[in-house]
C-alpha cells in the first residue's frame, strides 16, 4: 500500500463498503491518494470503478466505512467548487460552442469568465473555442468535457474513463494535459480498463469484484509480482487472491 496519512491525502478511504440493490459493489476498501498525484483506478468493467468515483464525489450512499475528500465528507457543500468530475458520457451541450459550454459551467461554479478561456487553453482547444460540440471529433468533445470540469481551478479531478474510444494521438494529448495539471498541484483520479495506461500514473489502484487488489506505483507492482507488464501483474494478483481464498 502507498504510505500516505489521511491529513496529507487528497482522498482517504477506510473500510469503505457500498451496496446497490442489496448487492455489495465495493467491499471494505482502504487507500489514500496523495495530493498532486495522478492515480489510476484500474480493473475490468463491472469491478466497481464508477461506483467508487460516484461515492467520492458524493452522489452514492456509503453503506459502511468512511471516506474523506480534501478533508471533508463526500458531497459536502464546501467541495462543490473544489472538485471536477467527468463522467464516461460527454457531459456538454452539443448544440453550443466549446466556449459557451465552458462559460456556462464557469457560471455554475461562480468562477470568473476568464477561467473559461484558461480551461479551454489548458486542454488545447483554443483554436476550436467557437466551434459547436457536435462538429468536434470524439476526442475533442472529451477534452471539452474536461475543460468544463477545470473551471474554477479545482483541486481534485475525478475522471471516469476519459480516454475510452480515443485514437492514440488524442489519448496522448489528453494525458499530456492531465500530467501538466498534476505538475501544478492538481490531484487526479483517473479510471481506465486499459492496463498500458498505468505507466502514465504515479500509482495505480487495481480492483476486481469490488475489492482492492493493490495500490502501488506501476513499476513496483510489476517488480513485486515478478512479471513483465501490468496485464501480467494483474493476473498474478488475481491468482494470489484465489489461492488465499481457496
Amino acid at each position: 500500500m502507498m504510505n500516505s496519512t489521511p491529513d496529507e491525502a487528497a482522498v482517504s478511504v477506510d473500510g469503505l463498503s457500498v451496496d446497490r440493490g442489496g448487492h455489495p459493489v465495493l467491499r471494505d476498501l482502504d487507500f489514500a491518494v496523495p495530493t498532486g498525484a495522478v492515480v489510476g483506478l484500474m480493473g475490468p468493467s463491472g469491478c466497481g470503478k464508477t461506483t467508487l468515483m460516484r461515492t467520492l464525489v458524493g452522489v452514492q450512499r456509503i453503506t459502511s466505512g468512511t471516506a474523506r475528500v480534501l478533508g471533508h465528507i463526500p458531497g459536502a457543500p464546501t467541495l462543490r467548487s473544489r472538485i471536477g468530475y467527468v463522467t464516461q458520457a460527454v457531459s456538454v451541450y452539443r448544440d453550443l460552442t466549446v466556449e459557451q459550454n465552458v462559460a456556462y459551467f464557469a457560471t455554475l461554479a461562480a468562477a470568473p469568465r476568464s477561467s473559461a478561456r484558461e480551461a479551454i487553453d489548458t486542454v488545447g482547444l483554443g483554436a476550436y473555442a467557437d466551434r459547436r460540440v457536435d462538429r468536434l471529433s470524439g476526442g475533442q468533445a472529451s477534452r471539452a468535457s474536461l475543460a468544463c470540469a477545470l473551471v474554477g481551478s479545482p483541486e481534485l479531478l475525478v475522471l471516469d474513463e476519459p480516454t475510452v474510444g480515443l485514437d492514440p494521438l488524442t489519448r496522448e494529448e489528453l494525458w499530456t494535459s492531465m500530467r501538466a495539471l498534476a505538475e501544478n498541484g492538481v490531484t487526479l483520479l483517473v479510471s481506465s480498463h486499459v492496463m498500458d495506461e498505468a505507466s502514465r500514473c504515479d500509482s495505480v489502484l487495481l480492483m476486481r469484484d469490488g475489492r482492492l487488489l493493490a495500490h502501488e506505483p506501476p513499476q513496483e507492482l510489476i517488480r513485486s509480482t515478478g512479471t513483465d507488464s501490468m496485464d501480467e501483474a494483474f493476473l498474478a494478483l488475481i491468482r494470489t487472491q484465489q489461492e488465499v481464498a481457496a
